[in-house]
């Protein structure tokens, strides 16, 4: 899997976009910035309600573990209280970090399943992050994530090498660099608030709730 990967990497210094995110940000980060809010289509990847009052886009990576731990200690708290409530929307952007050909390796393989089972393989990747970089290999783990989405090995395989998801994907991160001036991860959108790096629950509070009362 790694030798696969890491032809994508190629894929993505030819498209322009390896100097994007070899650095993921950090906690602790300054308070929310006003900037244009990105448009949202009719094909994110996202969860909740399509007329849900705020939408929340995170710009992420499967390699990033500030990402992970956001994903791991806010994430499932932040769906409960809004997600499944039907207040928020939730679109997941994917934007690679390094080792970035991992990160696409992963990407590609999560929208090669099921769509209901996309984030399944999200949440699987970013599980077994800490594991990849201790063990310093990824196979396992992007195996891990495609199984979490009902894929098999082989069909992982073939999800890698997909020559036209792969400019897809190269197209998608490009415009986030390029149109929404995505430089790092994670990075949200709440409305036209933007806050880089890791956000508590509380951080996204005091952004979500002044929208949810605004008429």
């Amino acid at each position: 899997m790694r030798r696969i990967a890491r032809r994508y990497a190629l894929a993505l210094a030819v498209a322009g976009l390896m100097a994007l995110g070899a650095e993921s940000a950090m906690a602790g980060a300054p308070a929310a910035t006003k900037a244009p809010a990105p448009p949202v289509g009719v094909a994110e990847m996202s969860l909740g309600s399509a007329t849900a009052k705020v939408t929340v886009i995170e710009y992420a990576s499967t390699t990033c573990p500030h990402c992970a731990r956001w994903n791991a200690e806010v994430f499932p708290e932040f769906k409960r209280k809004y997600i499944d409530s039907g207040q928020v929307r939730y679109v997941f952007r994917e934007f690679p970090t390094s080792p970035m050909e991992v990160a696409a390796a992963g990407f590609l393989i999560a929208r090669c399943a099921p769509p209901a089972k996309y984030f399944d393989v999200i949440d699987a990747l970013f599980r077994d992050q800490a594991n990849m970089y201790e063990n310093g290999v990824a196979g396992p783990t992007l195996l891990k994530g495609a199984r979490a989405g009902g894929l098999s090995d082989a069909q992982a395989q073939t999800c890698a090498q997909d020559d036209a998801a792969m400019k897809l994907l190269n197209d998608r991160v490009q415009r986030s660099y390029e149109v929404d001036k995505i430089d790092s991860t994670p990075t949200f959108f709440v409305g036209d608030r933007k806050l880089s790096g890791e956000q508590t629950l509380t951080a996204l509070d005091a952004v979500i709730q002044p929208l949810l009362r605004a008429r």
